[in-house]
Formats: structure tokens, sequence, C-alpha cells
């Protein structure tokens, strides 16, 4: 029964991390800026850092199953 939660919130941050590095990825590869009114370098690589840790977030939560 506690496993649940931990379950949900790891495909939560998994789904998560997952889309926001793919559609940074997309962004950055078309030349597109990833946010309006930021350096391109910087909202790329906030994004990209943003989208690991959640990755990350969601393994730990599968190592508490």
């Amino acid at each position: 029964m506690e496993s649940g939660p931990a379950i949900f919130a790891g495909v939560v941050f998994a789904l998560f991390g997952g889309a926001l590095l793919v559609w940074t990825v997309a962004r950055v590869r078309h030349g597109e800026p990833v946010a309006h009114g930021v350096s391109p370098v910087a909202s790329a690589t906030l994004a990209s850092v943003a989208s690991v840790i959640a990755l990350v977030l969601g393994f730990w939560c599968f190592t508490r199953v």
C-alpha cells in the first residue's frame, strides 16, 4: 500500500522531466528560444538542469518502492 504514492510520484517526475528534456532539445535544434526575453544559453541550461533534476527525482522515487 505504501508504494502506490512513490510509484505515482516517480511516474509524474519521469514524464515531466522527459517531456521537458525532449522539448528543450527540439527548441535548441531548431534554433528557437526556450524562453522569451532570456538569454538562449541560460534558458536552455536552466531547462536542461530542471529536466535532469526531475528525472533523478523520478528515479529516486522508484527506488523507494
